[in-house]
This record gives structure tokens, sequence and C-alpha cells, in this order.
């Protein structure tokens, strides 16, 4: 869900922790092969959190998963790199969720299709030498907790 707000957008995004062996699952893609971010996406009108982030984690992998739980609650400002919205401010709240993922969860492929660009899976350990995005899941996922945790960023020119 993104929806403009003055010279701006809002975002409302939700993410997947899904986690095997000391590594959790990320995507990236041809537009940024550097930057890996959680599964997941924004949410559509109507949808709850949770309804979304079962939706992206199957369009995204093949494999209908449960939510676990809430782990980390996100706000964000940061300055759009996207061609739409280029340098647009973009406030943003992500709603992470550890998955049940199934004892032989595997990635039928590591690729799929989505909007112009070819997107990838790949499994991430914490101390890869790469740029992920939440930043916090390479501490945070290497002790996982059952409370849920808040973060914010800010990246507003001042």
């Amino acid at each position: 869900m993104t929806v403009p707000c003055g010279d701006g957008m809002i975002n409302i995004r939700v993410g997947a922790i899904i986690i095997r062996g000391g590594k959790f699952l990320m995507a990236w893609n041809d537009a940024h092969p550097d930057y890996y971010f959680s599964v997941g996406g924004r949410l559509k009108f109507g949808e709850t959190a949770e309804e979304a982030v079962v939706r992206e984690v199957y369009e995204e992998t093949g494999v209908r998963m449960e939510v676990d739980r809430l782990g980390f609650i996100h706000e964000s400002y940061f300055y759009a790199d996207g061609f739409s919205a280029k340098d647009k401010l973009i406030y943003e709240i992500s709603f992470y969720y550890y998955m049940k993922a199934p004892e032989d969860f595997s990635l039928p492929c590591d690729s799929f299709t989505e909007g112009d660009h070819t997107e990838y899976l790949r499994w991430v350990a914490p101390d890869e030498p790469l740029t992920v995005y939440p930043e916090f899941f390479r501490t945070e996922l290497v002790h996982p907790e059952r409370e849920v945790k808040f973060f914010r960023n800010d990246e507003r020119r001042k």
C-alpha cells in the first residue's frame, strides 16, 4: 500500500523472517544486485498485515506458510531511489513476521519476475559482507527473541 502524501509517499509494508541453519532468506533484483531485502512487500488495501505477509511469501517462494509471530515494527523515513519516485521522501511502516517454514522447506526455484525486474532469493548469513535491509536482521536474527521490537531510521535531509 503506497499513498501519495504532499510531496512524498507513505508505504505500509510487510516482511517475512524465514530462518534455516543460521541464515535468513532474502531477496534481491537485477536492478540493485548488491542490495538484499526481506521477502515481502506492500499491503493491498483491505488486507491485514498478516494476510499480506502470507500472500507475499506464497508469491515469492511458492510455499504457503503460516505466521508464527510478529517480530519487529520498523518506522523509516528515506528518499526513494526507484525511477518512478526518484528522490521522493518516503515514510514507511514495516511489520516483520517470523514464519512457520515447513521442515522440508526448499526453494522451488531461486528467481521470479516482479514488475520489470527478475528477483532472486538467497540464504544470507548474518556476517556476509552484503547490504541487507533491514540492517537489524544481522544482529537480531542471530538470537531471536519472543518480544516484539521497534526500530526507527530517519534519513531525512536536514
